[in-house]
């Protein structure tokens, strides 16, 4: 697996498509990793003529762990920012935001269409706000503008997001805990089958997962606040995608990123949790792609 360096940390990251493509960065969520971006959903880009660059954040995947700012808990960044306490994070969404842009600068990509999924969202929107000159589009997923006072996570999601693996060091108990997480987050109208999600979750557990740094990337996000400010400023083609069926980011949660974004395009999904469901992945890569090729803006400009 190939790195860069840049922000004193190193980023692991993969290459697929055309070279002479339009680049599609695609940012993952919390404690996500480059593999949660399915193999089909990427294809299906690089079939509709797109260079796909995966990556894994800091403190995600193989990329550095930022061990050395200590562990972190995650009921401190689900709960201070209730009780409007002041959050100390080790690193914000700004920081993760300018490790993309360090991707991009060590791939000599001066623009690409960025494409962020939850806290990948959030990076998204900072990006296409901060750095207006790289972003070709913003395509943002199952993720929120941070605005204080929208709803929160269900009981269900909220409860499996704090939870721990009943043993850490053993691995099917790791696998069952992340079985179970998943479970609670997916898709009522889309359920993952089983041994499929199993598997991928056997894949990630093997590759590299790290749940100390989750939890640093969960202060990252309650520590980087309200993004309302940088929304209104957003000019790229603007697409926000989220499903009717989140449990962990209610809809209500993109569709005041919609609200805020200059012209953006609201595209709700029924049925959809916070996940990517393997009947989706084609249908959403296909919607994006026509973002990107600025027909969905073309169309509702003619509407």
């Amino acid at each position: 697996m190939p790195v860069i360096e840049t922000n004193g940390i190193q980023l692991a990251y993969d290459v697929q498509g055309n070279p002479a493509g339009e680049t599609i960065v695609l940012i993952a969520g919390l404690g996500l990793q480059l593999i949660s971006w399915p193999d089909k959903f990427c294809q299906t880009l690089v079939q509709q003529g797109f260079r796909v660059v995966r990556f894994d954040n800091r403190d995600s995947g193989l990329s550095s762990k930022v061990n050395h700012f200590g562990k972190t808990h995650p009921h401190l960044a689900m709960f201070k920012p209730l009780f409007r306490m002041p959050m100390f994070s080790s690193y914000t969404l700004y920081d993760m935001a300018r490790d993309t842009i360090g991707l991009m600068d060590a791939l000599d990509i001066k623009k690409a269409h960025i494409v962020g999924a939850s806290m990948g969202g959030m990076i998204g929107q900072i990006i296409a706000a901060r750095y207006p000159d790289r972003t070709l589009t913003m395509t943002s997923i199952m993720s929120t503008s941070g605005r204080p006072g929208l709803p929160g996570p269900t009981l269900a999601a909220s409860t499996a997001m704090l939870s721990t693996p009943a043993n850490p060091r053993d691995f099917e108990s790791v696998v069952a805990y992340y079985v179970h997480l998943f479970q609670i987050l997916g898709s009522p109208a889309y359920p993952t089958p089983e041994a499929l999600l199993r598997q991928r979750i056997i894949q990630s557990v093997r590759r590299n997962p790290s749940i100390s740094g989750t939890s640093r990337q969960m202060m990252a996000v309650a520590s980087s606040g309200d993004l309302v400010a940088q929304l209104r400023t957003i000019r790229a083609p603007a697409l926000i995608i989220h499903g009717t069926d989140d449990p962990l980011v209610p809809i209500a949660c993109g569709q005041d990123s919609a609200r805020w974004i200059p012209n953006a395009i609201m595209h709700e999904i029924e049925g959809m949790g916070h996940d990517l469901p393997p009947q989706l992945e084609v249908p959403i890569a296909s919607l994006i792609g026509s973002h990107c090729r600025r027909e969905l803006a073309a169309a509702a400009s003619s509407t």
